[in-house]
């Protein structure tokens, strides 16, 4: 995997993925910071999992959303020292035992962003059921 991040300018950049995607960052405000797109990346990467680990157990998943909420040190570096995920899954027939192990199994085993995190962040998790 590789990557490149150009200056646009002011605090503003680009990075452009060896997949072919590019998203802009900004340090003024802009755009989406380096930090939120790491925030968001967790979210996004938990996420996929759990869609998949639902969708592999043949629950009809209806829709998965990630809510994050993060602190970050006071001091620089200003990193983050907890992160909290609550996943709210609509579908039928879901179950708390599904939904748990799917957000487990993605904290504890296979979310690769938060794995990185891990042991440097605080990092917990949550959910909620809502049947259709």
């Amino acid at each position: 995997m590789k990557a490149t991040v150009n200056w646009d300018g002011g605090l503003s950049f680009t990075g452009n993925t060896d997949s072919g995607y590019s998203t802009v960052m900004d340090g003024d405000g802009n755009a989406i910071s380096p930090m939120e797109s790491v925030l968001v990346a967790a979210g996004a990467c938990s996420s996929v999992d759990v869609v998949e680990i639902l969708k592999k157990g043949r629950f009809a998943l209806a829709e998965c959303r990630c809510e994050l909420d993060a602190t970050r040190a006071e001091e620089p570096p200003r990193v983050f020292t907890k992160l909290h995920a609550h996943y709210i899954v609509s579908g039928d027939g879901l179950t708390e035992k599904a939904v748990s192990r799917a957000v487990d199994l993605s904290a504890e085993k296979y979310c690769s962003v938060m794995l990185m995190l891990q042991g440097k962040v605080d990092i917990s998790t949550s959910f909620e059921i809502i049947e259709q």
